[in-house]
């Protein structure tokens, strides 16, 4: 199954589209930061986990269904680019995996489900 296509079934499910999209910034996020003391395979799966999210969003932003306003889809594709672009330089020359994960961070803040959903935030921990 392609990232999209994993990504549009998991965003089709009962639970709200925007408390899976902050389930899977955290899962992803940890995993970023678990490769910060990891060996290079756990930063590289990593990292790779991460460069495929912000793809699968990107794709999914790049097609005329999505309702999103197009300065959002805009501004999610370009994260994308530069997300896949900075993976790289962190595999490459040891550049700061911090960015992605505050990046990742900033986007949860965004998705955060409001107070008293909390069964969402209890899984975005887990």
């Amino acid at each position: 199954m392609s990232p999209l296509n994993a990504y549009q079934t998991a965003a089709s499910r009962s639970e709200d589209p925007r408390a899976t999209e902050y389930r899977l910034f955290g899962q992803v996020t940890r995993a970023l930061m678990r490769a910060k003391e990891g060996d290079l395979k756990t930063l590289a799966d990593a990292l790779d986990w991460n460069r495929r999210m912000w793809s699968a969003m990107a794709l999914d932003c790049a097609t005329p269904e999505n309702k999103l306003p197009e300065a959002l889809r805009a501004g999610i594709i370009s994260l994308s680019i530069f997300v896949s672009k900075h993976s790289s330089a962190v595999l490459r020359d040891h550049d700061d995996i911090d960015i992605l994960i505050d990046i990742n961070r900033t986007v949860m803040q965004g998705l955060e489900p409001p107070a008293g959903a909390g069964q969402a935030r209890a899984a975005a921990a887990g």
